[in-house]
């Protein structure tokens, strides 16, 4: 392709065409969003592997879509990791395409060193919803979680919602760095569909689907393993054509104006049960940090 520049190191999805075999893709891998992300909290490393998973996850879905508004991936479950939240948000209003993510656990339970997927959540569901910003209907699909894995969910989810045979692969892991004791987050993933209303030979998806099910977890969140090489590495027999990358940033659309809004609906006397001594009613958001002050002139 004419003037095509290589994807980023990281924090990119690469959309890309298996030419002839009615195929197509996206790659993701997130370094400073999802270090970002899964910062914000201490998370045992278990939590935060899954909890990057999801982000990815939410990342690949919702740049598929074109979305000007926001996709979340959440998951709800009766184990120590009840709740993961990602949420994907298109460019618009000036902002960048962006992902965040959040993750509780239950710091009472205690769970092995390498605790299984089935072991931390336990039985629950995923939840994809879909929220355009302009035009269109808000949409949302529930399946239960599988016991292999979140990569296995969306699958499940696919095939339920969509009919539309699909290959999902996810990937998470802290990086450490020498003079720093707490570690930074790389997080990947590679889906692979059928493109709807394509012809195509018999064995051409499950020929892709086994090829793409070779990706290793290290090859997805290497950021000195350039994407286009790997696409390469896997379908080195094949033609594939990739698109240009679409940068995905951390993005928290959090905002003291909207909580502000939500307390001038509650009585004075529930809005004094939320305020600290000093009268200023804190609201920390859990997706970056942040610490929204709210003073009562905010209230009037």
């Amino acid at each position: 392709m004419e003037n095509y520049q290589l994807a980023p190191a990281g924090d990119f999805v690469l959309p890309f065409d298996v030419i002839g075999a009615g195929i197509r893709g996206r790659l993701v891998r997130l370094d400073a969003a999802s270090s970002r992300a899964l910062g914000v909290h201490t998370l045992p490393e278990p939590v935060a592997r899954v909890a990057g998973e999801v982000m990815a996850l939410a990342s690949l879905l919702g740049s598929a879509l074109k979305l000007d508004g926001r996709l979340t991936a959440q998951t709800k479950s009766a184990g120590p990791l009840d709740l993961i939240a990602a949420d994907y948000y298109g460019a618009a209003e000036g902002k960048p395409k962006g992902v965040r993510g959040y993750a509780r656990f239950a710091t009472a339970q205690r769970f092995g060193k390498k605790p299984s997927f089935a072991a931390l959540t336990g039985a629950g569901s995923l939840a994809i919803t879909i929220e355009p910003q302009r035009g269109g209907q808000s949409y949302q699909g529930i399946v239960e979680l599988s016991p292999k894995g979140i990569a296995a969910s969306a699958e499940t989810y696919f095939m339920q919602s969509e009919q539309l045979p699909t290959l999902i692969r996810l990937a998470a892991a802290p990086v450490f760095h020498a003079g720093s004791k707490e570690p930074s987050w790389r997080a990947g993933g590679l889906m692979l569909q059928a493109t709807p209303g394509v012809e195509r030979a018999e064995d051409d998806w499950e020929r892709m689907a086994t090829l793409a099910a070779t990706v290793e977890d290290v090859e997805l969140l290497d950021t000195a393993l350039a994407a286009e090489t790997l696409l390469w590495r896997l379908f080195s027999q094949e033609e594939v054509r990739v698109q240009p990358a679409e940068p995905i940033s951390f993005r928290c659309d959090c905002d003291g104006a909207r909580i502000a809004a939500v307390l001038r609906s509650y009585t004075e006397e529930e809005r004094a049960g939320l305020a600290d001594p000093d009268g200023i009613i804190r609201a920390k958001c859990e997706f970056c940090g942040t610490v929204h002050e709210i003073g009562a002139a905010r209230l009037n």
